[in-house]
């Protein structure tokens, strides 16, 4: 046995580490719910002089968030076995995207308290309207679509939650091309990213109920 990984202990702390990376995600949004929508620009800046601590923190929060989800993600591929093989690639480059998407929108929302030049806040916010868009174009696709492969290849988890990944994988898609005309989603667009984190705590939740029970590759055993 490792001495300093125990595997059991491996599979809980990757399911909390879900657990966690959607706590802070969820509480990201919560206090950093936008600017209204139509805002001129004097209301723009207005918005940001008010909510500048609760944009910065919620910035904070979206972007340490998604690590602890990709960590969960990582450690689905690396009990599977699928680290050296394609799949387990793709998910790595599927989170890789996921990653730099997030990263990029949350730069753009600091960017916008700059308060020189006066028109930062309205490109800023045009930048982040047009970041949203490549989540459902291609950010999630290519996340959700080889890890629900990778899990439907492999018994941690039940098969039905490979199952769903890939659904959410292809509707992320279809959604993300026909928007593709609509340059500001609206909040029932972006709101349906909130559905994969139904997911991520159903199968965290089942990965710690299954840490037991589950054969585990050689290298943690």
């Amino acid at each position: 046995m490792n001495r300093h990984l125990d595997p059991r202990g491996f599979c809980i702390m990757s399911g909390i580490s879900a657990a966690v990376g959607v706590f802070l995600l969820a509480t990201s949004f919560l206090i950093n719910p936008g600017p209204p929508p139509g805002a001129t620009t004097m209301q723009l800046v207005e918005f940001g002089r008010q909510n500048f601590k609760t944009i910065l923190w919620g910035g904070w929060l979206q972007a340490v968030a998604p690590v602890f989800i990709v960590l969960f993600a990582f450690a689905i591929v690396y009990l599977s076995g699928y680290t050296n093989k394609l799949l387990g690639w793709m998910t790595f480059f599927g989170a890789s995207i996921l990653m730099t998407v997030s990263l990029i929108e949350i730069t753009f929302y600091i960017c916008a308290l700059f308060k020189e030049p006066s028109v930062m806040g309205p490109i800023a916010l045009d930048l982040i309207y047009s970041v949203q868009h490549l989540y459902f174009i291609v950010a999630a696709p290519a996340f959700f679509i080889p890890l629900g492969l990778t899990i439907m290849s492999s018994p941690i988890l039940p098969r039905v939650l490979g199952i769903f990944a890939i659904v959410l994988g292809v509707g992320f898609g279809i959604v993300g091309a026909s928007t593709l005309y609509v340059l500001i989603l609206p909040m029932s667009i972006t709101a349906l990213a909130g559905v994969q984190a139904l997911w991520w705590l159903s199968a965290s939740i089942v990965l710690i109920s299954r840490a037991g029970k589950i054969s585990y590759p050689t290298s943690l055993t």
